[in-house]
């Protein structure tokens, strides 16, 4: 390049004054609709049901679909669910339920929001407690933890989380209840009378009130000599 006239001063054009270089179109991203057509195969997991107001356990399969599948935006989304059972009480609002849900699953959106209206439904004959201590109002609600549980196997909600203080607190409480169970257990499993008091010789929960003298039915001692 030739010039004409004296260089009388010059400046460095930086990096970001250049102009931008032409970045690679991203892929489109494919998210959750009603017009999306079932695949041939789905990823799914199947939960069992076992209620002691009915004879026959229910199965409940909640089949998946993974959008934008090896890309950065892959996602698992719940596709549809299917309930089996033996009882045939319940199968005419069994079906009702799983095409409901399986059409709000495949409109996309946020569909999280099934979990709090299911777990809200309340059997007018009572609920019931599960093994562990945990009660459920109904056989619906139960229905309702099923997919909560489902949802946040597939990273759509979040587990919740106990603080650093409920999780000390629940430990003290715990520990302190199993501690008074352990006492409780050793008094329940003795084969002597109830009320009996500690015998300072053998250390055996024996003894009792004889003849107007406590005497200890394990070992024999007596406070009357």
């Amino acid at each position: 390049m030739k010039f004409d006239q004296k260089i009388t001063k010059y400046r460095v054009k930086k990096p970001e004054e250049r102009p931008p270089e032409a970045k690679a179109p991203s892929a489109k991203v494919i998210r959750m609709h009603e017009e999306i057509q079932r695949p041939e195969v789905l990823i799914g997991s199947t939960y069992k049901i076992k209620t002691p107001v009915s004879d026959h356990a229910m199965y409940v399969t909640i089949n998946d679909i993974v959008l934008n599948e090896g890309t950065e935006h892959e996602q698992r989304r719940p596709f549809e669910v299917f309930i089996n059972s033996k009882n045939l009480d319940h199968y005419q609002w069994i079906v009702a339920l799983t095409r409901i849900i399986s059409a709000v699953f495949r409109k996309g959106g946020d569909v999280t929001f099934l979990v709090d209206e299911l777990k809200a439904v309340f059997d007018p004959r009572g609920g019931y407690w599960q093994p562990g201590g945990k009660f459920m109002p109904s056989i619906i609600a139960e229905l309702g933890h099923v997919i909560e549980k489902h949802l946040q196997t597939i990273g759509l909600l979040r587990a919740p989380e106990l603080d650093s203080h409920q999780k000390k607190f629940i430990a003290e409480k715990r520990a302190e209840f199993e501690e008074r169970q352990k006492q409780s257990d050793a008094f329940s499993k003795a084969h002597f009378p109830e009320g009996a008091q500690l015998c300072s010789k053998c250390s055996t929960a024996a003894v009792v009130m004889m003849d107007g003298c406590m005497t200890c039915l394990n070992c024999g001692d007596s406070k009357c000599g």
